[in-house]
């Protein structure tokens, strides 16, 4: 009952597969990621286009710097959607031992982000 719960109501699929893919994301999330990604993979081939070109050092640096903040809003975002659902799922629901695990999940989440 909770996966077939999990499924319909959760934007994000943690609470619905204990694999490590996503099973019951959001349409309209998973398309704004998506879409974002593309631009980001456009971005890059225009990096690979200056850097074929000889382009100007710090024109190449600017461009990199662009890529990188637009990862860190897609790994915002998913840090959000993370947050708000799979997160507070299983602070709510789980055990004691469930809720540790959660809180080393995210310290080594945030830890990494932070790198």
């Amino acid at each position: 009952m909770r996966a077939k719960r999990a499924t319909r109501d959760a934007a994000c699929a943690c609470a619905v597969s204990t694999r490590r893919k996503a099973a019951g994301v959001d349409p309209r999330i998973k398309a704004a990621n998506r879409n974002r990604l593309r631009r980001i993979e456009g971005q890059i081939r225009g990096i690979a286009r200056m850097v074929d070109e000889d382009r100007y050092c710090p024109d190449i640096l600017v461009q990199i710097a662009s890529v990188e903040q637009a990862l860190r809003a897609v790994a915002r975002g998913l840090m959000r959607n993370h947050l708000e659902h799979c997160v507070t799922e299983s602070i709510r629901k789980g055990s004691g031992r469930d809720a540790a695990a959660t809180y080393d999940e995210l310290l080594d989440l945030i830890y990494r982000s932070s790198h």
